[in-house]
């Protein structure tokens, strides 16, 4: 108590400049109240036509454009393996924000960024991965496929450190951003990572934050792709899939 009265006993003027230098403000994510505009340049590209696969390489028996649209399906009969992709073959340099919609139907799925190719005739893919399920358990959350596992739930502000040790913060209930999310309908992906800081974004409401520092397992680049987990038969339909990007 003596030293916070000595603090009072300041000239008032001294006093407020103290309090000012301490009680800045934090920001509501790394990247500002708006990370898309907080970001320089970068024109919108679009990776998918609405017409044809001619950029992305995956199985032809799982994948197909249909109205416009990316489908994957699986069934109860022929049951994949393990899990397949759709990837584009482009890898994807340097900081972006990818943009896409998305529909599911049973199962699993997700959104690759990120990621590097394990096995080009199976088209497997490692890295981090905008999780995507049926059930809303999963969806929204940060997972790294064939990598970490799940790096970051839904709500939750994860800082990990270069030995892999994770800090983690929440910003918001896991079940209350569930309801944000439409089963069985069209919902908004947005998915923006600037060097080692992501986000992910539903319905323009935020999922997760995460500041990746672990160096060894950390990426910066690599590839997109979309996924048909194994297990029960899904469908998942994609479109208006578009990427900015800033160099």
């Amino acid at each position: 108590m003596t030293r916070f009265r000595e603090t009072l006993s300041l000239p008032a003027s001294l006093t407020l400049a103290v309090l000012a230098a301490v009680f800045v403000p934090l920001p509501s994510t790394v990247f500002g109240d708006d990370p898309v505009r907080s970001l320089q340049g970068g024109e919108p590209t679009v990776l998918f036509d609405g017409e044809s696969l001619d950029r992305w390489r995956g199985r032809d028996d799982l994948w197909q454009v249909e109205d416009g649209m990316i489908v994957g399906r699986t069934t109860d009969e022929d049951p994949i393996a393990q899990n397949t992709f759709l990837i584009y073959n482009d890898p994807i340099e340097g900081d972006f924000e990818l943009t896409l919609q998305f529909k599911l139907e049973g199962g699993n799925s997700g959104i690759q960024y990120r990621s590097v190719v394990l096995d080009e005739e199976e088209f497997v893919v490692s890295g981090y991965q905008a999780d995507i399920d049926s059930t809303n358990k999963f969806a929204g959350i940060l997972y790294e496929e064939k990598g970490r596992g799940i790096l970051a739930n839904r709500g939750e502000f994860v800082t990990i450190g270069e030995d892999g040790k994770k800090a983690v913060e929440k910003f918001a209930n896991h079940d209350e951003l569930a309801n944000t999310i439409h089963l069985g309908q069209w919902n908004d992906y947005r998915i923006v990572a600037r060097g080692n800081q992501l986000e992910h974004f539903i319905n323009e409401t935020k999922m997760i934050q995460l500041v990746d520092n672990q160096t060894d397992k950390a990426r910066k680049s690599g590839v997109i792709a979309l996924q048909l987990h194994r297990g029960p038969a899904m469908t998942a339909w994609f479109k208006n899939v578009t990427i900015r990007q800033w160099k």
